[in-house]
């Protein structure tokens, strides 16, 4: 069992104790997808955490463009709720400086050439970036 999915249902389980239903029926959803992922082979917690986190927010947009803002606001703090189990994110200075770097190790100097400038830097983002974000940064200083 990884540590992430240790501490998740550690916390479940304190939830649980202090009366909070809610943060502790999240948590065990959250779980379970780690446990789902972990079955199908894949076990790349990170990517389960970010995936679900990017379901969460959409939710909640689609919730919030519905009038439901209630249900937006529990989508939202669900989403908050597995923030705190990613890695710290990376700064917007961090995050240059990588583009920078992949841009120079791949040589690339136009647009088309963003796939071999993603290729290179996914890995060293490793989830402490979000691959939207990280396509902005990319397309933008490429554009340039």
């Amino acid at each position: 069992m990884s540590e992430i999915l240790e501490q998740i249902q550690a916390d479940a389980r304190s939830a649980l104790k202090e009366g909070e239903r809610e943060r502790a029926s999240a948590l065990r959803m959250i779980a379970d997808a780690v446990q789902q992922d972990a079955k199908l082979g894949k076990g790349d917690d990170v990517a389960v955490l970010q995936r679900e986190r990017k379901k969460r927010l959409e939710a909640a947009e689609a919730f919030e463009q519905g009038g439901r803002d209630e249900s937006a606001r529990a989508e939202r703090g669900e989403a908050e709720l597995i923030t705190a189990y990613l890695p710290a994110q990376l700064s917007d200075e961090e995050l240059s400086a990588l583009v920078d770097a992949a841009i120079e190790e791949t040589g690339a100097a136009e647009q088309r050439q963003m796939g071999e400038v993603m290729s290179a830097l996914m890995p060293k983002v490793a989830g402490r970036a979000d691959g939207k974000r990280v396509s902005e940064a990319v397309r933008q200083r490429l554009g340039s």
